[in-house]
């Protein structure tokens, strides 16, 4: 299930919006201003933001510039205003749409499958777990500007679980997908390299978690606050 984050001062938009996306099957977090949706984005995973900009404090326009610095996700910008200028500006900031109100809420949610069938293809490359991007194309694992260094089969093994979030692996499984097919090591290997990526990210256990299902093998879980 994908996580929208609505970002309006206006509780019945929150509403309203909640209610239908829920009903398509969308998981929806809701902020009364952009200082609040910078906390929800901070401390959970974030899919798409749909961003009011006249909110008070952190508006719009503003919170739209730190998610397309912090964050690869895409954004929809809301808005009563229809002057050609808040349009470039809010492009200048990097929304992905623009939405004026009122609009009908079949219309977003065109839109939103829009955006994620946009970014399924520019992002397949790139698999997001909260603070750490894996770059599976250029082998570079980074947060935020800092860039992990990690040997090539542990990057391949997180790589390979953090694609299917949730997903169990057998220990062959594995051995097949990271080492292939014609490796003579044996399910040891597995657990040898699950330990050190435990040990490497101890420290962002609130962003996820490898978790050891006995007898069989693993999976990775993006942690929800």
């Amino acid at each position: 299930m994908k996580n929208l984050l609505v970002a309006d001062d206006d509780p019945h938009i929150r509403t309203l919006l909640k209610h239908f996306l829920t009903v398509e099957g969308y998981h929806v977090i809701e902020a009364k201003d952009g200082s609040e949706a910078i906390l929800k984005l901070k401390n959970q995973f974030i899919d798409l933001a749909i961003l009011d900009v006249m909110m008070p404090g952190v508006d719009g326009f503003e919170l739209c510039a730190h998610i397309r610095e912090n964050y690869d996700i895409p954004i929809i910008l809301l808005t009563a205003r229809q002057q050609l200028t808040d349009k470039e500006q809010g492009y200048l900031q990097g929304t992905d749409d623009y939405l004026t109100k009122p609009f009908e809420a079949e219309e977003l949610l065109f839109r939103i499958r829009a955006l994620f069938r946009r970014y399924s293809v520019v992002s397949s490359d790139k698999i997001r777990l909260k603070r750490l991007v894996i770059d599976r194309k250029n082998y570079e694992l980074t947060d935020g500007d800092a860039v992990i260094l990690l040997p090539l089969k542990e990057f391949e093994l997180l790589a390979q679980l953090a694609e299917y979030p949730g997903r169990l692996f057998s220990r062959d499984d594995l051995i097949r997908l990271v080492w292939g097919s014609d490796y003579d090591g044996d399910e040891r290997t597995v657990d040898v390299h699950i330990k050190r990526l435990r040990q490497r990210f101890s420290d962002y256990q609130d962003d996820f978690t490898i978790r050891t299902v006995r007898g069989i093998g693993y999976k990775l879980e993006v942690t929800s606050l």
